[in-house]
């Protein structure tokens, strides 16, 4: 399966720079895959029509580290860092300067120091002196907005306190995801209590969302790409009512593509197995989906392992075309953007 065949266009100007006025005001795509079609709701709050009584929701409650540092080098020159993990003082980083990072050179962030100590397979390793990098990033840290959200200079500052609020899901709870599950920033506290009160059952796994989720495919040949390990929990009482839900033939509703891959992983066997650990589970057309049976999630970047996903549970073609009619309507595309809710 080529890579190339899930490529699309898109003018840049779709792509969202800020997330909706309100959470619920974002635009809604709902797609029935059995029936190859698709209707248009104004926004996302309409959802609520879609949920039946018995519906199981599964929200990924991962919290969004800020896990961007800026700083600069001993010669003045700027410095980006992500800290993709960390632990203790150290930190694997992927590091953004104007020349490569060195071995033993020192960056200045904030009043803090940090040491290059070597080069990792998906960073470089940094040394905080004795200070915790998680302290760090909580005193000095920026949201880790995706490259196509910018934000340069005083727009950056403006921008600050709304993306920190905004780039976090209102149930996030657990500390640990260096971007966000983009599905559920739609989602208020009214509306879940809504939905809730429509007889929905909401269930809650974590999923760490770490390089895996983001790294862009690199071979044409589907097949040959390695997704990154993420870190995932299933609580017992969870899995027990899911497996209760799955026997009574009700609907799993993922929101978004971590709590689907932490179902899929989890449910591997058809049944739920409770537990915490890694997954690298890579979702393409042709995987059988066991447990989700419907998703919410936004619009996706062409050739990557996201889109791949949701072609996988509705069909290629039926997701391009829905894409196009999005395209042709000014949806707003990826992470700031609007939803689908799949079925």
């Amino acid at each position: 399966m080529k890579l190339s065949d899930f490529d699309y266009a898109l003018d840049p100007s779709l792509i969202a720079q800020e997330p909706a006025k309100e959470r619920e005001e974002s635009r809604l795509l709902v797609l029935d895959k059995n029936l190859g079609q698709w209707e248009h709701k104004k926004n996302f709050g309409e959802i609520l029509n879609y949920f039946r009584s018995g519906d199981v929701l599964v929200l990924n409650n991962t919290k969004v580290l800020h896990a961007r540092l800026l700083g600069n080098r001993e010669t003045g020159g700027k410095v980006d860092s992500l800290l993709i993990s960390s632990f203790e003082d150290k930190a694997i980083a992927m590091i953004q300067t104007a020349r490569c990072p060195k071995v033993g050179e020192k960056y200045t962030f904030g009043s803090y120091t940090a040491k290059v100590e070597k080069r990792e397979k998906d960073g470089w390793l940094l040394s905080f002196q004795g200070v915790p990098a998680f302290k760090i990033m909580e005193e000095l840290g920026l949201p880790p907005l995706p490259p196509y959200i910018k934000r340069k200079g005083e727009q950056r500052k403006e921008k600050e306190s709304q993306d920190r609020q905004r780039y976090q899901t209102v149930y996030a709870q657990h500390p640990g995801s260096i971007a966000a599950p983009t599905a559920g920033l739609h989602f208020t506290e009214s509306l879940l209590s809504q939905i809730k009160q429509k007889g929905v059952e909401i269930l809650y796994v974590t999923l760490h969302v770490g390089t895996g989720t983001f790294l862009p495919v690199k071979c044409d040949e589907i097949e040959q790409h390695q997704m990154h390990t993420e870190s995932y929990q299933m609580a017992e009482e969870t899995a027990i009512k899911i497996n209760l839900a799955l026997k009574e033939k009700r609907r799993i509703l993922a929101t978004g593509t971590t709590s689907c891959r932490t179902l899929e992983t989890s449910g591997k066997s058809g049944q739920i197995v409770p537990g915490s650990g890694n997954t690298n589970l890579f979702i393409y057309p042709g995987y059988e989906y066991k447990i989700v049976s419907g998703l919410i999630t936004n619009f996706h970047l062409p050739k990557s392992t996201l889109l791949l996903l949701v072609s996988a549970f509705a069909g290629k073609d039926l997701i391009f075309r829905a894409y196009q009619d999005a395209i042709q309507k000014q949806y707003r595309f990826f992470s700031y953007g609007d939803a689908m809710f799949i079925y």
